[in-house]
Formats: C-alpha cells, sequence, structure tokens
C-alpha cells in the first residue's frame, strides 16, 4: 500500500502528503484543518508570531481538526561576528532603492525601521504550552532541550535539510522525521550550514543522497504539485511529500489573491533572490527579483522587508507587480486547483492510477 510509510506511522496520518507551512502570514488554520481532516497532515507557519498569537492560532486549529497538524518555527541562525547595521549601511541601502521608491512616487523611510523578529525562546514557551502533535522547524538544528521538552509531551520533531550533510547533523540531534528541501522550493531557502549556501540540490538528487546517509524517515518537498511527481519521490524512498505552493494558491490559504492569480494563470519562472527580505528565497521572476544586488546594498533579514513595506504596498495598489516579490516554487505543469479539497482527492486518485495495485 503506497500510502503506509514510516511517516503515516509516526504521524498518524492516512496518506503521505503535508502541507507545508508558510510564512508571511500566509498560513491559516482552514488550510491546515481542511489537509488534515482529509488525511493529509496540515502545517502553520508560526516565525512572525507572538506567543500569545501561537497559543490562539493553536486553538483555531484545534477547533477545527481533531486529527494530525503541525506547527513551525525557525531556528534561530548564529553568527560568530554578528553584521553592524547603523544609519550608515542604513544610507546605502537607501541609495540602492532609490530609483524604485522614486519610478512609483513613494517617500524613502528616513530612519532605520525597527527589527520586528520574535523571541525564539518565548514563541518554544508558547508551542510547549499548545503541545501540538508535531512541530517542524527549518533554518538549523533544534536544540536539544527543545527536543526533550517535545519528546515530553509526545510530540513528533520535524527539521529541513538543504543537504545530506545538514541531514546527518539533524539525525545525530534524534528528530524524528526529516524533510529534504530540493533547489525548486518555493519561499526562504533553509540552509543553515554556511558552506553550503550556494549549493543548490535538484529535489529528486538531494532525496537519493539523503535517503543513502540517513535512517531516519525522508519527506520530499520542492516543485512537488502533482501526483506524478508525489508519486515518484515515494517511489524514490521517500516515506512522504511536502507540498507547499499548489496549496498556497488555493483559496484556503492566506495568501493574496493577486499571488494566487499568479500562481494559477501559467507556470511561472522563478528566481532566488535576497532582494524583498534580506534573506534568499524563491520567487516569481520580475525585474526587482532579477537584479543581482549584493548583500552590502540590503539591509539584513528582517529589516530588509520592513524598509521595503512601503513600496509593496503602493505597487500592489497600483498593480505594479514588479516591484513585489511573489513566493513561489519551480514546478513543471500549470496548477488547476483552487481548493485544498481538489487538490488533494487529485493527489491521492493520480497516485492510485499510477499504483493501481495498492
Amino acid at each position: 500500500m503506497w500510502n503506509k510509510t514510516k511517516v503515516t506511522q509516526l504521524l498518524g496520518i492516512n496518506y503521505p502528503i503535508i502541507q507545508g507551512p508558510f510564512g508571511g502570514r500566509f498560513s491559516s488554520a482552514k488550510l491546515v484543518a481542511a489537509v488534515s481532516n482529509l488525511g493529509g497532515m496540515g502545517s502553520f507557519g508560526l516565525n512572525s508570531y507572538s506567543p500569545e498569537e501561537i497559543l490562539k492560532v493553536n486553538s483555531t486549529i484545534q477547533a477545527l481538526t481533531k486529527k494530525t497538524y503541525g506547527l513551525n518555527l525557525w531556528v534561530p541562525q548564529k553568527s560568530s561576528s554578528p553584521k553592524i547595521f547603523g544609519q550608515e549601511q542604513f544610507e546605502i541601502v537607501k541609495t540602492m532603492f532609490k530609483p524604485y521608491f522614486d519610478a512609483l512616487n513613494v517617500p524613502l523611510p528616513e530612519t532605520l525601521p525597527a527589527a520586528q523578529a520574535q523571541n525564539f525562546d518565548q514563541q518554544m514557551e508558547a508551542i510547549l504550552q499548545a503541545s501540538p502533535p508535531v512541530m517542524s522547524f527549518i533554518f538549523g538544528v533544534p536544540p536539544q532541550e527543545v527536543i526533550q521538552e517535545l519528546r515530553k509531551r509526545q510530540t513528533v520533531v520535524i527539521a529541513t535539510a538543504t543537504h545530506p550533510e545538514e541531514a546527518l547533523l539533524l539525525e545525530e540531534a534524534g528528530v524524528d522525521i526529516i524533510v529534504a528541501s530540493g533547489a525548486q522550493a518555493g519561499g526562504h531557502r533553509a540552509w543553515f550550514l554556511p558552506k553550503n549556501k550556494g549549493v543548490l540540490m535538484d529535489t529528486s538528487s538531494l532525496l537519493t543522497q539523503t535517503i543513502a546517509q540517513v535512517k531516519t524517515p525522508i519527506i520530499a518537498a520542492g516543485g512537488i504539485t502533482n501526483g506524478q511527481e508525489a508519486f515518484a519521490a515515494l517511489q524514490a524512498g521517500a516515506s512522504a511529500v511536502q507540498i507547499g505552493t499548489a496549496f498556497l494558491a488555493t483559496q484556503e490559504s492566506n495568501a493574496p489573491d493577486v499571488h494566487k492569480h499568479k500562481l494559477l494563470q501559467e507556470v511561472p519562472q522563478t528566481n532566488l533572490s535576497q532582494t524583498f527580505t534580506g534573506r534568499l528565497g524563491r520567487v516569481i521572476s520580475n525585474p526587482l527579483s532579477l537584479q543581482n544586488i549584493p548583500t552590502d546594498k540590503l539591509a539584513p533579514y528582517p529589516l530588509q522587508s520592513t524598509f521595503l513595506s512601503p513600496l509593496r504596498k503602493v505597487a500592489l495598489e497600483q498593480h505594479q507587480h514588479d516591484y513585489v516579490g511573489f513566493w513561489s516554487g519551480q514546478f513543471s505543469i500549470p496548477l488547476q486547483h483552487t481548493s485544498a479539497s481538489s487538490l488533494f482527492r487529485s493527489l491521492i486518485d493520480e497516485i492510485n492510477n499510477l499504483n493501481p495495485i495498492s
């Protein structure tokens, strides 16, 4: 039976289909519950949420589903020499982006944007209080004490790797499941070993090499949008697939309508860009995303996103989408489904047709 895997057993779900968590407040309890109630697992990205908001989100999800669901946080990235970003550096960023602000008659921010990053330890206190069935992480190895506390609460721990070396570190830390996130994945690129920053392994290669080096069950992610691609990953040894962009395009997600329209109207060209947030992520290609802006002319995450927020707001109001970053994975055939249930049932039907023995 194709739908009986190590991951489905660990998570207590019927089908090895995971809805990828979204940042940018694009996640929704409605989408999480829809996927979980259909027999997969919905996930909610909480990186920008306060502890109080985390508890509220968890309660909302629990009111909509009694099935397995997952919450997601970013592991704080450590640096031996934090980059100093002061007014002098901010002036360099302003000079770089002045032509874009001028083009839409948007005043440049005069002062440094305020940092908006949440405190991970405080977020984790809320997570431990919520005790979700599943907790997933990106951008690093969860602290050992966090893994231990989640284990005490019978919470399954998932973490993300973009390279087999990262997967080995996650396995050594004792996580229950590893997401192998290939270069086609949309949104922020979840690498955490600095030497692997520029190593772009496609999903198929990453999956094959990771399975060969670790014993922990693997979820394949990156560019998977239909049953044929999901079945290929399962055949290659994945214990589940994680699908983000195709669920982002559905009516249940909190992505803006213009974003969903861009995902559904055609197969978009995408590229990796740091321009919009200060961290590398895959977006639908446009003139601004394709500008190879040096890191020293960008504000660090999350200040870059805050700095660009006035430009983004006006650009959306004026339908000047060349100035807006729209997250997207790189997929091969057009997205068709505007509801989570339609997408989910299509995945099951396609896989069943490819694997009639099941």
